[in-house]
């Protein structure tokens, strides 16, 4: 073995040295362009290399449909009789086992419970119970996974609101979109990776803010972008007066120079990150016009989400442009529905609020599954936390409010390699404990992040001394979830 080892070095000529050495070079110039960041120099002495999932994905992309302020999961997707037959009895002590309230309900002397005013029918193979409010929502139920069993710690809304969207109830953290654009990078470089659609229905909303789309201490460019309703879908894209993109593309060469000479001289990482953006920028100045424009869907597809998906700003049309920036390779695109905050005045305005957005979910489900693309994206539907069982305020019959619940509340989720046709966990018959398969917000996050092919405890970024994660130091794969 030895002899042959040296007789095949000693044999070694300047020819075949230069031709094994192109080899080789050769597989570094492809591994550049197929992955532009392999050989880039993470600031984690573990971190992976950017756009490589850690194992084969089951999705994708991400659509996430967040209904701001809480949706009740007792007039929506959790059915409890128990609670019509008890319509106005007291809340048994050993129930609420002295769990703390919001400052709203807290100084209550009573604790009415209080059962749905709309009625639930069973759908689909799984006979799951769903409200009479989300009609459209049932004809689906077959391609969705219904999780009754969420729950999390934080009881007020903007720690709750921030938790889901962070992985922490503070601020300052990187939102779930911007840890997809650091893990999996974009499948669309003329796009960004995480982009923000906004609606607001008629009942009372929570606000929503740019932290909850915030890179945090992730580089500037995964940053979500948010996309408006008005003329310009994203704000200073447009050429000024007066620039034509001729003079655009000069314009940025001159400042990409600038730049490169700053960074030279003071090695700030986002010097860099600014180049990519305004690319990104001019990239964005053809792709998003056409992307924006709904005027051209045909008939069927307008008729599928309702005429509604016509009028910009609005949740069907958000869900349609959701679609198609899917469709057009964003990894991860974040719809705030706001309106959902119900402490009195529930059923009135509970109805609104289903009819805004029923149509257009279960549209995009069935839009995606007949594209063939439903298989590859991961669609969510949920809020913050729940609603109590008993009565804010003044109870009657046909009116009566919900306060903050945390302990249990219900989301559903469809494609993407989650298990379709399915109600996951369970709560007691007072809608107020869980008594099988919780659910937390790290377990979801953990669960969502295994779908894109990433290993939630892996997915590290190293800021100022120690690792962080979008599960934390928790979070456990839930493969009860998974197909």
């Amino acid at each position: 073995m030895k002899n042959e080892f040296l007789e095949h070095h000693l044999n070694m000529n300047r020819r075949k040295f230069l031709s094994n050495l192109s080899i080789g070079v050769g597989s570094l110039a492809l591994g550049s362009l197929l992955i532009p960041d392999i050989f880039s120099k993470g600031t984690d002495e573990l971190a992976f290399t950017p756009g490589v999932p850690h194992f084969a994905p089951k999705a994708k992309r991400i659509i996430y449909l967040f209904q701001n302020g809480a949706p009740s999961q007792l007039e929506s997707f959790d059915y409890k009789p128990k609670l019509r037959e008890m319509m106005g009895q007291e809340l048994p002590p050993s129930i609420r086992n002295g769990q703390r309230l919001t400052g709203m309900t807290s100084g209550q002397s009573s604790f009415p419970l209080v059962g749905s005013y709309y009625d639930f029918k069973q759908y689909g193979a799984s006979r799951a119970w769903i409200s009479d409010l989300f009609p459209h929502t049932a004809s689906i139920v077959d391609d969705i996974c219904i999780v009754r069993s969420m729950y999390t710690e934080a009881i007020n809304h903007d720690p709750a609101l921030t938790f889901f969207q962070t992985g922490a109830q503070q601020g300052n953290r990187a939102s779930f979109g911007s840890w997809m654009s650091y893990g999996l990078g974009s499948e669309n470089k003329n796009l960004p990776a995480f982009c923000v659609l906004l609606s607001r229905g008629k009942g009372n909303g929570q606000g929503v803010y740019s932290k909850l789309w915030s890179n945090g201490f992730l580089d500037s460019i995964h940053q979500g972008v948010q996309f408006s309703s008005g003329e310009s879908p994203v704000l200073y894209l447009n050429n000024p007066e007066g620039m034509d993109m001729a003079n655009r593309r000069q314009m940025l060469d001159q400042l990409a120079a600038l730049n490169e000479q700053s960074y030279k001289e003071f090695g700030d990482p986002e010097i860099s990150t600014k180049i990519q953006q305004y690319e990104m920028a001019y990239r964005m100045q053809t792709a998003v016009p056409e992307l924006t424009d709904l005027s051209k869907e045909p008939d069927d597809i307008v008729k599928l989400y309702g005429p509604e998906c016509l009028v910009p700003g609005t949740f069907a049309a958000n869900c349609l442009l959701a679609r198609k920036l899917s469709e057009s390779g964003v990894r991860f695109i974040q719809l705030y529905h706001q309106g959902w905050d119900q402490h009195g005045n529930l059923p009135n305005e509970m109805a609104g609020q289903a009819k805004d957005v029923d149509r257009a979910s279960a549209a995009l489900i069935t839009d995606l599954k007949q594209r063939g693309l439903l298989d590859e994206t991961l669609v969510i539907w949920g809020g913050e936390f729940g609603r109590t069982n008993y009565c804010q305020g003044k109870i009657q019959a046909d009116n009566y409010g919900r306060d903050h619940h945390p302990r249990c509340f219900s989301i559903w989720m469809a494609g993407g390699g989650v298990k379709p046709g399915i109600v996951y966990g369970e709560t007691d018959e007072f809608g107020y404990n869980i008594i099988k398969d919780p659910v937390h917000v790290h377990d979801f996050h953990a669960t969502v992040l295994h779908l894109m092919g990433l290993d939630h405890e892996k997915l590290t970024y190293k800021h100022q001394g120690r690792r962080y994660r979008l599960t934390d130091v928790a979070g456990k794969v839930l493969p009860g979830l998974m197909a």
